[in-house]
């Protein structure tokens, strides 16, 4: 199929957020670009998420919803929704976070103008009412495999994707780090992650999140350096050290 190439695609799996997701949608809704599309995959919500969605689909035809019927996780969610979309450009957004209204615009113009392949960006943090709390992750500058390896610091719902230049995306199956397999496999290419140092997204900090619980996190981490990078176990601990290290820092620091 031949990619539109004005068009943004915006990815967005989802799973049991029938409090967050009208506000995710909304974000979307309100951006100052509007030549986009949103796909969106349920991977079989137990709660009222369909039901929201569904209402924001016949109000706006610019978003496409699909569910699963039975549960199969965040990656096989992602990757249907990359398989639908007809966009050049794929933007990735957790079915929790937030963009500022802006963020479309400032990314697209940023990425083709340098004509870089893949972007992300710096983002503030919110509770789980949306209010802010006063903290804001920064990138690390661009990144390269070797630098992404010592600090996992891309945040997916700041990714932007020109699959033009990068190719075909495939998001590998991980509980928590899929987003973070999916962006080594890009690097190891060749390819850098380029920043963009302004915030221009919201990450909402959730109690009951899968990444919240940071020793699963770890370990899934881990498994994405010994199963899919195959790093040697000196080069998997070191990696893994500096990853400890980076997180701390950036719990401290920011």
């Amino acid at each position: 199929m031949e990619k539109q190439c004005s068009l943004v695609s915006v990815i967005v799996p989802c799973f049991n957020m029938e409090r967050f997701i009208a506000d995710t949608l909304n974000s979307v809704i309100n951006q100052t670009f509007s030549n986009w599309e949103l796909y969106i995959v349920d991977d079989n919500s137990s709660d009222d998420t369909i039901k929201i969605i569904q209402a924001f689909c016949e109000k706006d035809s610019r978003i496409h919803f699909t569910t699963q019927i039975q549960h199969e996780g965040i990656a096989n969610a992602r990757n249907q929704c990359i398989q639908m979309a007809q966009g050049r450009f794929l933007a990735f957004l957790d079915a929790d976070d937030l963009w500022h209204p802006d963020k479309l615009q400032r990314q697209l113009k940023f990425m083709t103008e340098r004509n870089i392949g893949f972007s992300y960006t710096s983002y503030d943090c919110v509770d789980e009412s949306g209010k802010p709390l006063n903290k804001t992750i920064k990138t690390a500058g661009d990144l390269n495999y070797k630098s992404y390896l010592r600090n996992t610091i891309i945040g997916c719902s700041t990714v932007m994707i020109d699959t033009e230049i990068i190719g075909q995306v495939n998001v590998p199956d991980f509980r928590t780090s899929e987003d973070t397999a999916t962006w080594l496999n890009i690097l190891k290419k060749g390819f850098k992650a380029y920043a963009i140092t302004e915030p221009l997204t919201s990450y909402r900090i959730r109690s009951k999140s899968a990444s919240s619980n940071k020793l699963k996190a770890s370990a899934d981490l881990w498994r994405v350096y010994r199963q899919q990078e195959k790093l040697p176990l000196f080069n998997a601990l070191y990696s893994f050290s500096c990853y400890v290290f980076n997180a701390i820092k950036k719990r401290i620091c920011s």
